[in-house]
This record gives structure tokens, C-alpha cells and sequence, in this order.
């Protein structure tokens, strides 16, 4: 048999040069000789850089142990007490006489570590809570938290953010996700990720991509078109590849214009590696692995989990046929143990438990929830609750929604458990808030089960506190967009039931994604709270009090109606089967009209718009100023203006910037490009300067030209507004940008 290609001579010496360098690296660092580990294993010389070290480990690696780590171990990881995680099998095995340490790999998104030591973690609020915060800093907050805990909990990498777009609002793990819009999901993904590799723990962005339904996901095949993809669904990939070091990306199940993901070249390499600068490895997700060889020439470098295509003898066999070459293998593992030296996790390795300081975490978290429920209505300010007035509180609906105490963070197609330390029920942070505001108000508890018996109670309570969600997961899309049933109750009709027997009834939304509310006019306030897990109970009586003012805003818009959008039509959710094989595709025939873009585009009104959020306080923003007023699109813009408090509490407004693009690029009537987060006192005053940098890693000025296979910025008139939701923006301006002949964006 032939000598593999990548056993010559050549690679021979290729070695040799590779260890000089290392050992003279080591004098260069002033030592007077080098380490016994640096002499022996040279590629655990600090001094070299990673992608030396990468090159000499390979380089002294048998193909048998490359081989064997480019698939996980399909079996329990029992190395360390406590994390025999039977199911998981997400682990690959180290080689210790090769100083390769063992990667434990756990799941988000409520929280990390699969060791089944009680309790395991702090139990998270949901991506999509920390999204509607609208600030990268409580982001990076939730990242440190999960990267503290996932290295204490003995993994060093964490299957998480999850960026993909809430395209539709039925999708099942849009609570996993950051929203819809690639901007909004980007900012909040590059900030936890930086906060997570802190820590020396890989972050894993998934699922990448055009994985925005769980509906056949496994077999399903999405269309979409280039200029789409870049500018929506691959933007927020790349800017968290471009501006936080990215480790590794999840390639998804399903198929991307007629080739499965995990196995298509434009996707993982061509766009990945090329169009988004991504410079980590590629893993799949669980069972998203399909072939060998094409899947090893078009981009993946790890199958996850249990090995069926990565396996000893098909990759052997591949070689023998010249379907694949050992430098294939080699790039594969190079990119991940580059990875692996940047991180420390060579020099640093994670090989036992340490504590959690859950009390503190669970802290953060009770501010994080705060930071992203958003308070959506309240009629007559009948919130925050006068506690001094109130003698009785009527609670009713079901206490436990997804995120609390034990569950099932990912649903039955991956059986995740994480348990919290805690967790502090409605009724507790009602009866916390009460003792804190010093009153007396009793609090008593209805499940709903019974209709006449909670509209009983609320008629004779001096407000109603309904508590009414879902339970989204991994591997279903909700069927439609109204509350179901719960504990065998129609949550719409408990609501409408209490709304006809106190009119001042107040709403807490629990739940995964946008739902409808049939009786939105009913009810005098609207909380959301999203899955607030285990601080559920304080950090919702904290708000309906006002101990805390609501500050969160939308980060995906609240349809009218069932139909709306990008799943207007079968063709586009949940797709249809043109072969009558039993397989869908699911066509993004809106092409860039998603979210609030096509709600303007079709000037269509939506029940609450995107950015949009209430406050115990009142706003104004005045006096925008943008400069340049011409520009030849290369250098930035600046938008100033003024965010006053006009009403008498401290709070927190988002500010948000939007920009319309000529008509001649075809795009939708806006786009989000930049928006902070302001906190003022009661009539302050503070001046807002914001970037729209045309170098950004979000193009802000651009469109995705398919012809030249690029970013280009048009030449015309561009918009400006600034406001504090995508449909109330009041302060506009423009800017002219004539463009140097073929300027690239």
C-alpha cells in the first residue's frame, strides 16, 4: 500500500524545522534551558504561538491518534467523580503521554455542566431574556456567569450561544435564541462570548445555519438566497467571529439549498471561512453527520457525538481510496487544538469540580431577569403596586413554566438536566416584596383548574395576578401562536374569565416566544417575563411592585395574527413536500422581509412592535445631530442627541438607531444599526453619541451583492432615525454618501 500523503520526506523535515523553532523560542524567553516538558513535548513551549504549537503537535501524532480525535467517545465520561453522564457521551478522549487534555463538552442554554452532582448549576434566564435587555453588558454578565460555572463544573466547552434568528415566532427554541434581528443577536452573542472564553471554555455558536424551525429539522431542506443569508442569517456568525475570537461553530441538521449542512462546502467553507473571516473548527450537531469524506473536504472537522461517519475504519477506507488525505485530518485537528492553545486549556487543563457560589449567581441572575422582562402595557399606571394599599392579592395560573428547578432544559430529543440550587415561586417573591415594602396584604393561590373559582377569588381581591406561558423545546415548533392548554386549562379563557370579574387584573407572560393575546384590551397591565427560572418569583414581584423599574424591550415583534410575516404562507413555515417523500422544504420566499422589516415593508401593524417596552417613568430624546452630512462611505458616522428623564423615578430607556438605505438597493424600509442602553435619574439629562462605522462587522451601510460576491454601498440618500422602538422614532436625518467607483462595504 502507498505511503500516505503527508508521511514524506518532506513533512519530515517540515517537523524538524518546527522544533528547532521551539527550543530557540525558549532561549529567546530568556531561559537558561528548556523545560523538561518543552524538551519532550515541544509543543508545550508557552513562548511559541498557537498555531506553532498546533503545527508541532500533529506533526508528532500517529494517524491512529489522529484518527481518534476527530470523534467524540461514545461512552460515559468517567474520569471524574460525578460526571458519568451515561446519555451524553459528548466528550473526547485526551492522550495523556501527548499532554492532549480531554474535552467535556456541555449544553446550555439555562445553564452548564452535565455532572450529575446537585445542584449542577444556576438556573439561567432565557437567551431570549437577556436579549430583551437590549445591553451587551448584561449579556456579558450571563456569559461570565456560564463560563464560571461550565469551567467549574469540569468542561471546558460550552454548546452555546445560540444564534440563530426568530424568523417565526412559532419556532421552538426561539427562546434559546436572541431575537430577530441580526444585529440585536450579534452585539449580545460577541459579549457573552468574550465573558465565556475568559474563562478558558470554548463557546460553540449554533446552529449554523438557517436552522430557524425545529419542524423536520433532521431531514428538512430551507431555500434561501445569498444576498439573504449574508445579511440576515450569517451576520450574526460573522460578527461574533470577526470581534470575539470565535472558537467553534454547530453545523445544523438541515439541508441548505439541496445539500445537508454539515456537508455543504459553500456553507462551511466558502461563506464561513472565507466570507465571515471565521478561524476556529467546524463540529456538527448530534447525528447532523452524514458522510466521510464530503463532509471532511467541505469543511467539518469533529462529528458529534457518537461517532458513525468519523470512524477508524470509514476514514482508513477513505484514505485507502484517496477520498481524503492525512493532511485533510491534520487541518481538522490544527484548527481545533489552535483553538485549544489560545484558550490555555493545554497549559490550564480542567480535571476536577470546584465550588459555586450559587448565592451570588443567583443574584446576577435576579438582576438579569429584572433587566429583561418587558413590561408591554399598563393602562391607567395601574403597576407598580401600591403595597400600602393593598390588603389581598388574588395569584392565579400555574407556578412552574420552563426554566424553574429541575427540568428539562432541551427537550426529549436531548435529555439535558439541570438543577438548580433553588428556586423562589410566584407566590414567595409576592409575599419577599410585601415584607420588604412593609405591608400586610395576604396572598392567596388559585391554579386556574377551576374557572369559576378563580374569577371567584379575584372578584373579592384588590388586584389579580394571572400567570399564564408555555413550554418550548428543542425538536417541536408550536403548532399556533395562542397560550395552550395547561394542566387541562385554556389559559386565554382564565385570563378573560378574571379580566370580567376584577378590572384590575394583571398578566405575567412565561413563555418561549411572541404569543397572542385575544385579551389584551381586558386587562389592565402586561408583564413579560419570558422564563425567568429560578429567581422566577422575586424577580416578577420586584418589578410589579416597583422596587425595580421595568427596563426591557421587545427583541422580536408580537404578531396580530396567526398568519403573519414569514410564515404567511406553508411554503414558508412550516414548509411543504414537493416530492411527496415525506420531506419539507421550507422556502425563504420574504427573502429580507423578516421580523419588523416586513411589518414596514407591508405597513402592517403588529400587536407590540420590535424595541418596544414600557417604563414606570417618561422619556425624551431631542436635538440629533449627524455628521458628516456627505460622506464617501468609507468613513464613520456619528449620531448624537439628547435622552432626557422627564418623569419622576429613576429608569433605564434603550435607545435605538435605525437607518433606510437608498430605494435603488431594494432593502427594507430600515434597519437597526446601533442602540444603547441609558440609565437616568429623575430629570436627567444625558447626551448619546453613536457610530455607524461602515468597517463594522455588520455592514451598516451595505447590501450583499450576489454578482460581485461582496459588500457594496450604494450612492443616495440614506435616512437616519433615532427613537426607543422600531415604530416610534422620531427624530430623523439624513446623510449623502457618493462612493469612490467600486467601493467594496
Amino acid at each position: 500500500m502507498p505511503r500516505p500523503p503527508g508521511s514524506t520526506g518532506l513533512r519530515t523535515l517540515r517537523r524538524l524545522r518546527l522544533l528547532c523553532v521551539a527550543l530557540s523560542a525558549v532561549v529567546v524567553a530568556g531561559l537558561a534551558s528548556p523545560t523538561s516538558a518543552a524538551a519532550e513535548l515541544p509543543w508545550m513551549n508557552t513562548a511559541l504561538t498557537p498555531e506553532a504549537r498546533a503545527d508541532l503537535l500533529v506533526d508528532a501524532m500517529t494517524i491512529d491518534q489522529k484518527i481518534q480525535q476527530i470523534a467524540m467517545k461514545p461512552v460515559a465520561n468517567t474520569n471524574i467523580p460525578g460526571c458519568d453522564f451515561t446519555s451524553s457521551g459528548r466528550h473526547v478522549e485526551g492522550i495523556p503521554e501527548l499532554a492532549i487534555p480531554t474535552l467535556r463538552m456541555t449544553n446550555g442554554p439555562f445553564g452548564g455542566g452535565d455532572c450529575q452532582v446537585a445542584p449542577t448549576s444556576t438556573g439561567l434566564t432565557s437567551a431570549l431574556s437577556v436579549a430583551s435587555s437590549w445591553d451587551p453588558d448584561a449579556s456579558a454578565e450571563w456569559g461570565d456567569i456560564l463560563g464560571e460555572e461550565t469551567r467549574a463544573s469540569a468542561h471546558n466547552v460550552l454548546l452555546t450561544p445560540g444564534i440563530n434568528l426568530g424568523r417565526i415566532a412559532n419556532a421552538g427554541r426561539n427562546f434559546e435564541y436572541f431575537g430577530e434581528d441580526p444585529y440585536l443577536a450579534g452585539r449580545m452573542a460577541v459579549a457573552q462570548v468574550n465573558a465565556v472564553q475568559a474563562h478558558g471554555v470554548q463557546s460553540v455558536a449554533k446552529h449554523y445555519a438557517a436552522n430557524e424551525q425545529e419542524t423536520q429539522r433532521q431531514q428538512m431542506d430551507t431555500v434561501v438566497d445569498d444576498r439573504t443569508m449574508h445579511e440576515l442569517y450569517l451576520l450574526p456568525f460573522e460578527m461574533t467571529s470577526r470581534d470575539a475570537g470565535l472558537a467553534s461553530v454547530m453545523c445544523s441538521y438541515p439541508h441548505l439549498n439541496g445539500v445537508y449542512a454539515c456537508e455543504n462546502k459553500q456553507l462551511l467553507s466558502d461563506w464561513l471561512r472565507g466570507d465571515l473571516g471565521f478561524d476556529g473548527y467546524v463540529m456538527s450537531d448530534r447525528g447532523a453527520t452524514h458522510s466521510t469524506a464530503p463532509a471532511i473536504k467541505a469543511g467539518l472537522d469533529l462529528e458529534f457525538a457518537s461517532p458513525r461517519w468519523f470512524t477508524p475504519e470509514l476514514i482508513h477506507a477513505a484514505l485507502d481510496t484517496g477520498d481524503i488525505v492525512t493532511a485533510d485530518i491534520d487541518q481538522m485537528l490544527e484548527r481545533r487544538y489552535k483553538v485549544m492553545f489560545k484558550l490555555g486549556q493545554f497549559d490550564d487543563p480542567v480535571n476536577s469540580l470546584t465550588p459555586i457560589d450559587f448565592a451570588t449567581n443567583g443574584q446576577r441572575i435576579r438582576d438579569l431577569g429584572e433587566q429583561g422582562s418587558v413590561l408591554l402595557k399598563n393602562e391607567k399606571k395601574t403597576l407598580p403596586l401600591d403595597a400600602g394599599s393593598l390588603n389581598s392579592i388574588a395569584l392565579i395560573g400555574s407556578q412552574t413554566f420552563a426554566g424553574q428547578a429541575k427540568f428539562n432544559s432541551q427537550g426529549p430529543s436531548d435529555n439535558i438536566v439541570v438543577t438548580s440550587p433553588y428556586t423562589v415561586t410566584p407566590k414567595q417573591g409576592l409575599e419577599n416584596a410585601l415584607g420588604k415594602l412593609g405591608s400586610d396584604a395576604s396572598v392567596t393561590y388559585n391554579n386556574g383548574t377551576d374557572l369559576a373559582s378563580a374569577a371567584a377569588l379575584a372578584a373579592k381581591s384588590d388586584v389579580a395576578v394571572v400567570m399564564v406561558g408555555d413550554v418550548s423545546r428543542e425538536g417541536v415548533d408550536r403548532s399556533n401562536l395562542s397560550l395552550p392548554v395547561s394542566n387541562g386549562v385554556d389559559q386565554d379563557a382564565l385570563v378573560s374569565a378574571v379580566a370580567a370579574a376584577n378590572p384590575k387584573t394583571v398578566v405575567v407572560l412565561k413563555n418561549g416566544g411572541p404569543v397572542l393575546l385575544p385579551w389584551q384590551d381586558k386587562v389592565s397591565a402586561l408583564l413579560e417575563a419570558w422564563y425567568p427560572a429560578q429567581e422566577d418569583g422575586n424577580i416578577v414581584a420586584d418589578l410589579l411592585f416597583g422596587i425595580t423599574n421595568p427596563s426591557g424591550k421587545l427583541p422580536m415583534t408580537f404578531p396580530a395574527g396567526q398568519r403573519e410575516g414569514a410564515n404567511a404562507t406553508a411554503e414558508q413555515w412550516p414548509g411543504v413536500d414537493p416530492d411527496g417523500d415525506g420531506k419539507i422544504t421550507a422556502t425563504y420566499s420574504e427573502r429580507l422581509e423578516m421580523g419588523y422589516r416586513w411589518y414596514d415593508a407591508n405597513n402592517a401593524k403588529p400587536a407590540f412592535p420590535f424595541g418596544f417596552g414600557l417604563s414606570y417613568t417618561d422619556f425624551t430624546m431631542s436635538k440629533l445631530v449627524v455628521t458628516p452630512k456627505t460622506s464617501d462611505g468609507t468613513k464613520p458616522v456619528k449620531v448624537r442627541f439628547f435622552v432626557e428623564n422627564t418623569g419622576k423615578v429613576a429608569g433605564a430607556e434603550v435607545a435605538q438607531v435605525y437607518l433606510g438605505l437608498p430605494s435603488t438597493t431594494g432593502e427594507p424600509p430600515r434597519r437597526l444599526v446601533a442602540f444603547q442602553k441609558v440609565q437616568l435619574e429623575p430629570g436627567e439629562k444625558q447626551r448619546v453619541e453613536l457610530t455607524i462605522d461602515p468597517a463594522a462587522s455588520n455592514h451598516p451601510l451595505s447590501v450583499w451583492d450576489d454578482g460581485a460576491d461582496g459588500w457594496k454601498t450604494a450612492d443616495g440618500t440614506y435616512r437616519i432615525e433615532v427613537g426607543n422602538s422600531s415604530s416610534n422614532l422620531p427624530l430623523t436625518e439624513t446623510v449623502t454618501i457618493r462612493t469612490p467607483r467600486g467601493h467594496q462595504g
